[in-house]
């Protein structure tokens, strides 16, 4: 009954159009305040402690590195060394924009951060070769979910921030599922250009590919440190975060010389105000979290699952249907933070890796950022292209149903996402 009651208050502020990180909030003091006896002391000590973690300060330093390298030429730089290599291909501009977003998201952890940076440069010129707009806008706007799920990420930090899972594991489980992915969405792109007989590039010699590679070197160099820093031990993912920070500064202002001194204030100041949004979500949902572990929810919900002779299969089907349909309503951040402390208890309960379902949560979000009514990614694209959201829709919609049948591979192949992990730490 107290469930019932909490979803419903939840659901009835977030109609209000209230953000969710206040509608979560209220819900929490509302039920609190009137149906328990719990003291105040207790909800401002758990605000404290809730995001008293070092694995949080990743945060905010993956968010300045990725505010750094889109506006410090990095991404340029990516798209001019993927076009030497796949330009020659059908589709290769579209392609080149495909593995541009790979090698972007490996360094930003973000997928606005991705489109934007990638979809700004690649989209116009994808138009001066004669592609149509709406299939530049479907390669870039699916591309660049790519950004939660090649590491870094800053989805897969929430969600070991929720389930004190390992964010070094779940890093190195996001590399082989998000190549795979690369890879699919450029199938995809390949299949779709040499069908309608899109324009193909001139092919590149050896030595211009050295070339675009050695410009673009200072960027590709990041995704080494971090991945590399953490394979080895050297640092922890946080340490990778903030290394990642300085050096995406030393290369966007003095190596590239891309951004100004004085254009660095902007950065850092566009940086915090994404950080405390974010961390005033996570608050909040730690709060959440709080509520639905002191009224035994989870407890509750585990036992009812396995109650009904749900098994693996069946309840990830199930928590695919429902993420799926979170999607519609919500963004990433907040999706990982509420519904993470609810399913956990139970995949842990069913034998589930938590590993895998962490991949297999951050790709159910890749797919949620690529469709109406709340697709982030939707929106950034549209503000790119200057296309409508219901354009933007049907033109997404062969890289969404590649992402769909990649997510039920990613569900039920474990491997895909343990793979790499087990042999690195084991």
């Amino acid at each position: 009954m107290n469930a019932l009651i909490i979803f419903v208050l939840l659901l009835a502020l977030m109609l209000t159009g209230m953000p969710i990180s206040i509608s979560l909030g209220l819900t929490v003091l509302t039920f609190l305040f009137t149906m328990t006896t719990v003291p105040i002391e207790s909800v401002a000590l758990k605000l404290f402690t809730g995001i008293e973690k070092f694995e949080i300060m990743a945060i905010p330093f993956f968010i300045l590195a990725g505010n750094f390298l889109t506006h410090g030429g990095v991404a340029r730089r990516m798209i001019n060394f993927a076009s030497s290599m796949v330009g020659h291909w059908h589709g290769g501009l579209a392609l080149a924009g495909v593995m541009a977003c790979a090698l972007f998201a490996a360094v930003s952890g973000s997928s606005p951060a991705t489109v934007v940076a990638i979809g700004s440069i690649i989209l116009p010129a994808m138009v001066r070769q004669g592609y149509p707009k709406r299939f530049g806008a479907g390669v870039i706007t699916t591309s660049g979910a790519l950004g939660i799920l090649i590491p870094p990420s800053i989805v897969m930090v929430m969600y070991s921030v929720t389930t004190n899972t390992s964010v070094g594991k779940l890093f190195m489980a996001g590399v082989v599922p998000g190549l795979m992915l690369a890879f699919l969405l450029g199938l995809t792109t390949w299949y779709l250009a040499r069908k309608h007989g899109y324009p193909r590039m001139a092919k590149a010699s050896w030595g211009e590919r050295w070339s675009t590679f050695r410009k673009s070197a200072w960027g590709l160099i990041l995704i080494v440190i971090v991945m590399g820093g953490i394979y080895t031990g050297m640092f922890t993912p946080t340490e990778a975060a903030a290394v990642s920070a300085v050096y995406a500064f030393i290369i966007a202002v003095f190596v590239y010389k891309d951004l100004k001194l004085k254009q660095v204030g902007k950065v850092l100041l566009d940086s915090a105000a994404m950080s405390a949004m974010l961390l005033y979500i996570i608050t909040n949902a730690v709060l959440f979290s709080f509520l639905m572990t002191s009224e035994n929810i989870p407890q509750t919900m585990a036992e009812w699952i396995t109650g009904q002779g749900l098994g693996v299969i069946s309840f990830l089907l199930v928590v695919n249907i429902l993420l799926l349909l979170a999607g519609n309503v919500m963004e990433p951040s907040s999706i990982v933070l509420i519904m993470a402390p609810i399913l956990f208890p139970v995949a842990m309960k069913l034998g589930i890796d938590p590993i895998h379902f962490g991949i297999l949560i951050v790709v159910n979000m890749e797919v949620g950022m690529c469709h109406p009514p709340v697709g982030l990614n939707l929106y950034v694209a549209s503000g790119i292209t200057k296309m409508g959201i219901t354009e933007l829709t049907i033109a997404v919609w062969p890289w969404l149903l590649t992402m769909l049948a990649f997510l039920v591979a990613v569900t039920y192949i474990p491997q895909i996402s343990l793979w790499l992990p087990n042999l690195i730490y084991s």
